[in-house]
C-alpha cells in the first residue's frame, strides 16, 4: 500500500514538471468585461473604457515599459495592427508615463487607444496574474479568451487568432 501511494505521488510530481499546459484559467470567460473608465496616459488624448470594447471583436493587452516579456511581444502586436484583423487596446498597467511613452516610441504603437491602469485597480477587477497579458473580447463586450503572459507567433496563429476569426464569424450579419 505505502509503494502504491509512493507510486501516485511519483506519478503526479512528474506530470506537474512535465506537463507544458501553462494556461491559467479565467473565472471571467464568457462574462461581461468589468465596467471601467481609465485616463489616458499622461501626453496622450485619448484613455480606455469599457464603453470602447463595445460592438466589434478587440484584444485588450495589459503591458508596462518595466515588463521585459512585454518587449518581446510587441513587435508581434504591432506586426498584428498593421495587418488590420483586429483592433487592439492596452491597458498600460502601474507604469511610469515618461517611460511608457519611450516604449512605444522606441517599438511601435500597436494600439487603438491606451488606458493608464496606475493604481492597477483595472487590472485586478480583469483577473490579472501579471504582464502582459491579452485578452480577446467578443462584439456584445464579453471575454472569450485570455492569454497569459507573453505570446509568440505560434500561440498567436494556433491560440488566439482562431478565436478572434470565429467570433468575427459569428458577429458579421
Amino acid at each position: 500500500m505505502p509503494l502504491a501511494v509512493f507510486g501516485l505521488l511519483g506519478v503526479a510530481f512528474y506530470w506537474g514538471l512535465w506537463n507544458n499546459d501553462d494556461r491559467l484559467p479565467s473565472t471571467l470567460i464568457g462574462k461581461p468585461i468589468p465596467e471601467f473608465a481609465l485616463p489616458p496616459i499622461e501626453g496622450r488624448q485619448d484613455g480606455l473604457s469599457s464603453v470602447d470594447l463595445e460592438g466589434q471583436v478587440s484584444l485588450v493587452n495589459v503591458w508596462a515599459s518595466w515588463c521585459v516579456p512585454c518587449r518581446a511581444e510587441n513587435p508581434l502586436l504591432v506586426e498584428l495592427a498593421e495587418a488590420g484583423i483586429v483592433p487592439i487596446y492596452g491597458i498600460n498597467y502601474k507604469d511610469d508615463p515618461e517611460a511608457a511613452l519611450a516604449f512605444l516610441d522606441e517599438l511601435g504603437d500597436p494600439f487603438t487607444r491606451i488606458g493608464a491602469d496606475q493604481s492597477g485597480r483595472v487590472a485586478i477587477d480583469w483577473g490579472v496574474y501579471g504582464v502582459p497579458e491579452t485578452y480577446v473580447i467578443d462584439a456584445e463586450g464579453q471575454i472569450a479568451y485570455k492569454h497569459v503572459g507573453p505570446f509568440d507567433q505560434a500561440s498567436l496563429e494556433e491560440d488566439i487568432l482562431p478565436v478572434v476569426r470565429r467570433l468575427q464569424a459569428e458577429s458579421d450579419p
